[in-house]
């Protein structure tokens, strides 16, 4: 039996990791966590009734630009003062959730989504990409600290439990807080440069045989193992 092989050449490809580490916060900082959480369950859910309030009216579907328009109306208002010590990301993401998620069902790659529950510990944000800082035992969340005073600009900064544990220097994606009913944690990806083989250059025969396992074109061989002293 005989196969034709071509010289292996090496390929760069992209292959995303996630890395996930968790957070030692201190009491204010934990406080801020819950509340930029709450905020996000708040956005989600305030934009998943208007898209059901729409769609039982027999309204068009709500864009996402259309949602969060509306909703940065909202966020001026006297009603809900709180919302406007969160980072607008936080609620801009929560609204995109939404509104993928309600995409997803109706195209039926899922199910009808739910609104977001304390109960449920639904507690996660998003932070924005640009803003976030990792360093080797710290991570830097946007608006944390409420004052703009360089001695509380130090509460954005969030300790690491583990060192190291996050490739620093390079970019990294999606980041979320996510909280599992004891720690907090920080979820993020980053894309790394993968080498992947493929055939190319000039080909080569190879023919199975009985004496030996292998001889190629070019005069290499591979004796058959099963026949020399040491097996028998």
């Amino acid at each position: 039996m005989c196969y034709n092989l071509s010289a292996i050449q090496k390929t760069v490809s992209k292959v995303i990791k996630s890395f996930k580490v968790m957070l030692i916060p201190n009491n204010y900082q934990r406080t801020r966590l819950f509340q930029f959480a709450g905020t996000a369950r708040f956005a989600y859910n305030r934009a998943l009734r208007k898209e059901i309030e729409a769609y039982g009216a027999g309204e068009k579907f709500i864009s996402n630009n259309d949602l969060r328009k509306k909703f940065t109306v909202f966020r001026s208002s006297a009603e809900y003062p709180w919302l406007k010590t969160i980072s607008n990301n936080v609620t801009k993401q929560a609204i995109k959730d939404c509104v993928d998620a309600y995409t997803k069902f109706f195209k039926k790659l899922s199910g009808r989504p739910k609104f977001k529950s304390k109960r449920r510990d639904d507690f996660s944000f998003y932070q924005d990409t640009d803003k976030i800082r990792i360093t080797a035992t710290h991570v830097k969340l946007e608006a944390t600290a409420t004052s703009k005073k360089r001695n509380k600009q130090g509460l954005n900064w969030f300790r690491l439990a583990e060192h190291g544990r996050i490739p620093i220097g390079v970019k990294h994606f999606n980041p979320r807080i996510t909280f599992d009913g004891l720690n907090w944690w920080l979820n993020v990806a980053i894309e790394f440069e993968s080498k992947k083989s493929q055939t190319d250059g000039e080909p080569i025969d190879i023919d199975l045989g009985i004496k030996t396992s292998a001889t190629c074109s070019e005069g290499t061989t591979y004796p058959n193992i099963n026949k020399t002293n040491t097996i028998r």
